[in-house]
This record gives C-alpha cells, structure tokens and sequence, in this order.
C-alpha cells in the first residue's frame, strides 16, 4: 500500500548479495582505530557466561517468504476417516468462534503450551560508560543465541570489547510469542536474548512490537506468524498491550529504553490513504503511561514511523526535499500528530533509508547519505530538540551488488551523517543469517565465526564517535575523500572506485578504493 514501509524478516529493504564472504577467525581492526595488531576473540573479552543455546536448536519462530512462520510437522500419509471427521468439526468449531470482523483473519498456525513458571533472569547491570554509545544493533530473527558455542563466544567478543546498544523486539525476531493468552506469559525467548545482551556488555534497548493474536482478533492461545507483523492491537485491546509492556519493564529492571511499536505496522488507513497517528498515538500514550509508573526512570520514544521519499514532483506538496529525494509528507504529517498529543516522550524514533522509492540513491550512492542530516535536523527543529533515534537505517538499493568494501564505505558515509547531525542513536539492523553462506553487512560469519568489517565500524564510531564528544569538521583535498574528527581521532572514507592520494587534517594519504582508514590527531 503507499507509504506502507514493512520490513519484516529478510525484506527486500537488504539486497541479497553474492559475493565472497570475509571471514577469519581473528579479529583485525586497525580501521577501526581500536587494536593495532590481529588477536583472537578470547584476547579480547576473556572469560564468558555458560551457554545460551545449542547448536542445533530450531528458534521458536521461522521466517519463510520474508515473514515469520512455524515449520509444521507433515500429515502422515494415512489418515483414518474418523479422525480427519474429528479434524474438521473441531475446525469447523473453532471458525464460528472467532469474531467475524475484517481484522479476524488469523489462521492459528502456532498453538501455545503452557511455559513452565520461571523466575526471571538475574541480569548484569548495563556498564558504566561515561557518554552514551549512539551506536548500536539490533538482533534479529537469527543472531548469537542460534550459534555454535565457539560463535556465541566471538560474537560477545565483537559487540562487547565496546559496549554499544543492542536491542530486542517482544515478539518476532527470534523470539515467540509473550503472551499467547489473557495473563498467561512465556518469556523464555526473550530472558534467552537478554541474558546473551547483558553478557555481551550491551545498553539494552526494547522494541515493545509486536501485539499477541488476542489482542488483534485472533484466537487465545493461537498466533498466526504468516501476517501477525502487519496487525495492530484493537483499540479495545490497547490497554492490553500497555499491561503487556508493562509486564516486560517489570521482567526486566535492568532495561531503561523502550520505543514503541515498529514502523507504524498496521496503522495504515486505506481508506484516508494516510497513517492513522491518532490511533497510534493513542495506544503510545497509554504504553508511555504504564511504563513510567513501573519506573519513572524508564525511557520511552515514539512513534518510529519510516520516513519514505522518491524523485517525483506531481502530488502533494512535502515541506522537506533535497538533492536526495522529496520526502512523503505523510509520514511528516503522523510525525507532527504525534508530537503534538504525546502525553510525554524522551527521545523521538523514526526509520528509513536513503534510496528513494523510484530511483533508488540519487544524486549518488554516498550524496544520497545526506537525506539522513535534512530529516534528524526536521526532527529536532519540530520536536524542540528531542533527542532524535534512528532504529533502522539502510542505504543499499535492492539487488545492487555492492561489494563488501563499498557496502562498508557508504555505511561510514552515513554514520558520518547521523554523527555530524547530532543523533542521540543509531541503531544497525544485524541481517544475520541461520546457515553458512554469503551474509552480506553481517556482523559475523554465520556458523563459521570470524568478524565482518561492519562490526569493526561500528565498533570504531562506538568508541571515538559516542553521544557527546564534539564532531569536528576535517579539511580534505579532494572531495572524493569524506572525513570526520574529534579532539584524538579522524576517520576518513574513500568514495570512489579508484585509488585516491590526498591532503587529509593535513597530511598526505593515499586510500585504496572505498577504503576506510582511522587516524590519530592531537598527540593521540
């Protein structure tokens, strides 16, 4: 639908690429300005916590089609007449059962078990840092609790020897369903992600999306993966949803940050051909309520809609256009509503990529970064300078091809545009994948281990580049080369296919083609 921005497991949003995958079983990151000589994981994070999960371990949710699904077991391949009767009346019984509305369309192809009562994790404390990251990922329907033990441990090496955010959504993306009926709660999937978060050195960061079946019009004790992402909860069932989150900030006291839903998913009007703020806003205000009387301390953002743009010209007018795009006024529209009658908020969250709809990166694949600087500096100007997050960001045309090297220097080009722009947070979709292969923008080899040179510059803006340290601007001498400071360290980045020689903070380098390179300054 237009405007309609879904990007649930393995979407079209992150091309799938084929290329030789970069995979050691060292870590190397001079580029990113952290060690200045390969050494192993265990070099780096020492001892580790017991294991989360086996090797061969199935997650309790399976993507299929770019959405999640159960994998379902065959029919046998003789099946008496009596109990296929049986089958069919008891279908029979629980259709007429369901409610009749538009929305009830749920199949129930997951049917809930009664998780044994666990008490809740014991979970470190987030380390105490003196500026707060700004960058960090998101685990998705595949990441480090799905990995061989000898993987687990190197992950937590390579988002640990930084700690950087690390955020998890309540349900999907690898985790199952939290409240499959009224009351009754299974947490075991996300205590699993969490406690591998809080091993690994992690700010943690909860997504509260998405809603159980129930409080959508599906049936108690059922959940339906084939379109749970694409329902909101029913008005009625907005209270729900907020004891939901609720109940969640109470399971784990150590997370102080929760953005509200995902992408405004299900809250597209088809009829107004709009996002419906209102009721989004609704259901936020009632979340942001029941989170601050867990914890007044508890942060809490919104409405993280996805900010589209393309190069059309007919239509209606958008009050924000650049050389990248013209940005859907639509989603400025649900923005402002939102701003307008939150009951509260502590930092604003949005989503997008730099390619636009029609055309995809435009002037060029790195100018292209600049959409993100015009809409953070919109953010900030419309919200009085809330503290702006970015929870997805994505700035590779679909089926583009990119190599490695260039897939990484366009992502520095756009770190270096949140950075410069004064993002509070930046958070990486980590597109991990279940088996060996290619993984294009991973962060670690699936299965295999070894670190893929995302993860080092992530790590490299984490520890030069966090919230609060000034961002200083740096001469280059030829444009081609992007460059950016602070008071002890440049990183620069070669935007072309070529090799370049230049003058850089005042010193002569030559950067191999799309070459990432991190420089001491000041005595550093």
């Amino acid at each position: 639908m237009p405007g309609f921005q879904d990007r649930w497991e393995g979407s079209g949003r992150r091309a799938k690429i084929d290329r030789k995958r970069l995979a050691s079983g060292t870590i190397s990151v001079n580029r990113a300005g952290l060690l200045s000589s390969p050494c192993t994981f265990p070099d780096l994070v020492g001892s580790w916590f017991p294991p989360t999960s086996r090797e061969d371990e199935e997650p309790s949710v399976i993507p299929t089609d770019g959405k999640h699904a159960r994998r379902r077991s065959p029919w046998p391949i003789a099946l008496g007449a009596g109990v296929l009767a049986i089958v069919l009346v008891a279908g029979i019984m629980v259709y007429a059962a369901m409610r009749t509305k538009e929305r009830s369309v749920f199949k129930g192809s997951e049917v809930a078990t009664k998780a044994p009562t666990e008490p809740a994790p014991q979970l470190s404390e987030p380390p105490a840092l003196d500026n707060w990251p700004r960058w960090g990922i998101t685990h998705t329907q595949y990441s480090a609790d799905n990995e061989p033990q000898d993987v687990v441990d190197q992950a937590r090496g390579v988002l640990g020897r930084v700690p950087m955010l690390q955020n998890q959504h309540i349900m999907g993306w690898g985790v199952g369903n939290p409240e499959p009926s009224p009351g009754q709660f299974n947490f075991v999937d996300l205590d699993r992600r969490l406690t591998f978060m809080a091993s690994s050195r992690a700010v943690p960061v909860i997504t509260l999306c998405c809603a159980p079946d129930w409080m959508k019009g599906g049936q108690a004790g059922r959940t339906d993966w084939s379109k749970n992402h694409t329902v909101a909860p029913e008005r009625e069932h907005f209270d729900d949803f907020a004891k939901l989150a609720a109940r969640v900030a109470k399971q784990y006291p150590t997370v102080k940050h929760y953005m509200v839903w995902n992408e405004f998913k299900g809250f597209w009007d088809p009829a107004t051909n709009r996002w419906d703020a209102e009721a989004y806003t609704e259901m936020y205000n009632k979340v942001y309520t029941a989170l601050k009387k867990v914890n007044k301390d508890i942060q809490v953002g919104g409405p993280y809609v996805s900010i589209s743009s393309s190069t059309r010209t007919e239509g209606p007018p958008s009050e924000l256009t650049g050389p990248w795009g013209t940005v859907d006024q639509r989603a400025l529209d649900a923005v402002k509503y939102w701003i307008q009658h939150k009951k509260g908020a502590d930092f604003i969250v949005v989503d997008g990529a730099s390619m636009t709809n029609d055309k995809g990166n435009v002037p060029n694949d790195f100018a292209a970064q600049g959409k993100f600087s015009a809409i953070t500096t919109w953010l900030r100007e419309e919200s009085d300078d809330l503290p702006v997050w970015w929870a997805e960001w994505y700035v590779e045309p679909e089926n583009a091809q990119w190599s490695e090297e260039k897939r990484t220097a366009v992502q520095a080009a756009a770190l270096m545009e949140f950075a410069k722009s004064g993002v509070t947070t930046a958070l990486y979709w980590n597109p991990q994948q279940k088996g060996e292969g290619e993984c294009p923008g991973c962060l670690w080899s699936p299965k295999m281990g070894g670190e893929l040179p995302m993860a080092g510059l992530l790590s490299g803006f984490t520890k030069w580049f966090p919230n609060g340290v000034e961002v200083r601007e740096v001469e280059t001498s030829d444009p081609k080369v992007k460059a950016m400071g602070q008071a002890s360290q440049v990183v620069m980045v070669n935007t072309s296919d070529q090799d370049v020689s230049a003058t850089v903070d005042g010193r002569p380098v030559t950067l191999k083609p799309y070459e990432i390179k991190w420089s001491g300054r000041g005595g550093a």
